[in-house]
């Protein structure tokens, strides 16, 4: 087992463990949370080693195999497949003895040890976790330098997941994952025989992959029995019993601390003072929960802008003349969430470029308001941050006719204290610099939030925050995660970016999983993509269906808006007459007013029922329409 005792950890005054213990058994799956900057990762370099504790100790089995992410990718002329099989000392020392060593036992010990390590099918399993990572036949024999940074810290976790550590250390595994690849990670970790200590703000990971939860903070490790959503549970209902029973011990303090004021001068009573006054001092304290601040910020209301807000007609997308997307009829409209699925690679940063603004397409019509205002979130801009600024300078280079007092308040909505205001953006933790992308993005109130990968670095407060942000948000959204839960909770549509194509994906986040893994199941053999849209109508045909499709949803959206537009005066009309009549001085004596407000309100209730059940229907068919 790993047991932690009394582990302590300073960084200069701050304390991030103090005095803390928790025990993990063999074989157990533990997800490791607590708030960015609480001290998580450096609990797991603790635990091998690279830093050293200033009190406690950490225990383990001394044959245990210890395995973490590595922070830097592989490089070099050597294809994926031969890294990930070289990344298991034992076996490649193992391999290259066999093939020199001339003494019969010594062979013998070689190729038994081969045997118990399944060497013969060591290249196979490399290839499968590199294909569960996103990487095809053709892909795994090409060099490492032939990848990008992203790309290659999926072959350093491959390389990782193939030596099979006994306790296997994760920090964040899904950061450089496509929703694909961490669907098949959940699934990889679900199986996974050893001990796994995962630090992770993927709601859905800790829910599907985990048995344990280990919770951080304040500087204490606490260990809870289940997933993410039973550990919030049990936490919160620890959290009221403790309250509780604090309330409960202040009043039975306060009743025995009044026997002894009364009584502790008086010598018929002074023993028996003396006794309770020992009883307070053998009372422990229950403390009261330091609850961590929360982290609340909104996107600004951008104004209405006649529909649609984006309309693609018959558009190719793509580089240098090269289209990678093809065929894009699509249309956007101000109260829609749509969520982009598909692997990387197949297009859906593209396609976010294109509502950007930042490709033209290369064939096509697009369509849009001239006052739209995009805002475009990419986790790679935070390298373009000026480090040596601070959050107020950089919001003020975009906002330059704007107050200080405006630019704070604007940084305000989303986490800024003052202090934090003004502390150079080198110093600000991962989560603090992506706050500070949304201040950015948002600054000129956007019609259109554009969100490529989101979530990195924002710990689980932050994307629920996030969550709370985009459902408040009253212009589109298009969302880009590996975060299944962010997708559920924002998107109530879903768009598959796949084979050059986009097309509307019919179903749900489980629904997705159940497709991803037919796909797989029926790519097994030959390695080539089988798709159900293999058999396609001509391009003429597609267009003369679109056109007609595009006719059809213009009418029905138009009944639509305006039965929208008649709820929301009715639902006025209702609120005003309720207010009205919660004035407590038209009950006095009669009031014709009375009547007629009574009135008022019955007929507003009636047309709103109405009006309600026609807009209930308009949307049942505009759904209908669109799958």
């Amino acid at each position: 087992m790993l047991g932690i005792d009394n582990l302590t950890y300073r960084i200069g005054p701050r304390i991030l463990l103090d005095q803390t213990s928790a025990t993990i058994n063999p074989g157990h799956r533990v997800g490791l949370v607590g708030r960015n900057g609480t001290g998580k990762t450096t609990l797991l370099r603790l635990i091998i080693g690279t830093l050293e504790a200033d009190g406690g100790s950490i225990e383990m089995p001394s044959r245990w195999r210890v395995g973490i992410t590595s922070q830097e990718a592989p490089g070099g002329a050597q294809s994926l497949i031969d890294t990930v099989l070289r990344a298991d000392d034992e076996l490649t020392a193992l391999t290259a003895e066999a093939e020199t060593a001339s003494d019969p036992h010594r062979i013998a010990e070689i190729h038994a040890r081969l045997q118990d390590k399944g060497a013969h099918s060591a290249p196979a399993r490399a290839a499968r976790i590199l294909a569960g990572l996103g990487f095809d036949e053709a892909a795994q024999q090409k060099p490492c330098d032939e990848y990008s940074g992203g790309w290659r810290m999926r072959v350093a976790l491959a390389s990782l997941l193939f030596t099979e550590p006994d306790l296997l250390l994760l920090d964040e595994p899904t950061n450089h994952l496509d929703l694909e690849a961490s669907l098949w990670l959940e699934d990889y970790l679900r199986r996974y025989k050893g001990t796994i200590l995962l630090v992770s703000h993927d709601r859905d990971l800790l829910n599907r992959a985990v048995d344990q939860i280990l919770h951080l903070e304040n500087s204490k490790l606490t260990l809870y029995q289940g997933g993410y959503d039973r550990f919030e549970e049990t936490r919160r209902m620890r959290l009221e019993l403790s309250a509780k029973l604090r309330a409960k011990q202040d009043v039975q303090r306060a009743h025995i601390q009044k026997f002894v004021d009364r009584f502790r001068y008086k010598a018929n009573k002074a023993k028996q003072a003396q006794s309770r006054i020992k009883m307070l001092e053998r009372m422990e304290p229950i403390p009261e929960h330091q609850d961590e601040r929360s982290i609340i910020f909104s996107f600004p209301d951008p104004g209405a802008l006649a529909p649609p807000l984006f309309s693609i007609d018959n558009a190719a997308v793509g580089y240098n003349g090269v289209p990678v997307l093809s065929d894009l009829s699509l249309r956007l409209d101000q109260d829609d969430r749509i969520a982009l699925l598909g692997a990387n690679g197949h297009g859906k940063s593209t396609l976010i470029k294109l509502f950007a603004q930042r490709l033209e397409p290369l064939e096509g019509h697009i369509i849009k308001p001239g006052k739209l205002r995009v805002g475009y979130f990419a986790q790679h801009q935070g390298d373009e941050l000026d480090m040596d600024a601070t959050p107020v300078i950089e919001l003020g280079r975009r906002r330059p006719k704007d107050r200080n007092e405006e630019l704070r308040r604007h940084l305000g909505a989303f986490g800024f204290s003052q202090a934090r205001a003004d502390t150079r953006v080198g110093n600000l933790s991962g989560g603090e610099k992506a706050r500070l992308l949304f201040a950015l993005m948002t600054c000129h109130k956007p019609h259109l939030l554009l969100l490529d990968e989101p979530t990195n670095h924002l710990d689980v407060d932050s994307r629920q925050a996030l969550v709370q942000a985009i459902n408040d948000f009253a212009g589109a959204v298009i969302i880009v995660s590996h975060d299944p839960h962010i997708i559920e909770l924002t998107a109530d549509r879903l768009w598959l970016v796949d084979e050059g194509q986009v097309n509307p994906f019919d179903g749900d986040m489980e629904d997705y999983r159940t497709f991803l893994m037919g796909r797989s199941r029926s790519n097994g053999g030959d390695g080539k993509k089988k798709s159900d849209r293999t058999n396609r109508v001509s391009k003429k045909e597609r267009r003369r269906r679109a056109a007609a499709e595009r006719g059809a949803k213009a009418d029905q959206r138009k009944e639509l808006v305006q039965a929208e537009a008649t709820v929301r005066k009715l639902e006025a009309a209702k609120a005003d007459a309720e207010k009205a009549l919660g004035d407590p001085d038209l009950y006095e004596g009669k009031s014709d007013r009375l009547v007629a407000l009574q009135k008022q309100l019955g007929s507003a209730e009636k047309k709103l029922d109405a009006a309600e059940a026609t807009w209930m229907k308009l949307q049942e068919e505009m759904d209908l329409s669109e799958h």
